[in-house]
């Protein structure tokens, strides 16, 4: 009798099966988000040295350029 599955207790194994999917789902696209939301803070940041570097660079020649004269 041991070696017989009991449906009621095989169908809440499926039910809980069936929950743990529906969740594993929902963190699957959480991290895409996330990771979406980290590439574009990353591209940000370039962007934002590459303004700070330029402007710091026309700064310094101007700098330079005014105590030279």
């Amino acid at each position: 009798m041991s070696g017989e599955i009991d449906p009621v207790k095989y169908g809440v194994l499926w039910q809980k099966v069936q929950d743990l999917d529906k969740k594993v789902d929902k963190l699957e696209s959480g991290m895409e988000e996330l990771l979406a939301l980290a590439n574009q803070g990353r591209g940000g940041l370039w962007v934002g040295m590459a303004i700070i570097s330029a402007v710091s660079t026309v700064i310094g020649y101007l700098t330079h350029w005014m105590h030279k004269g």
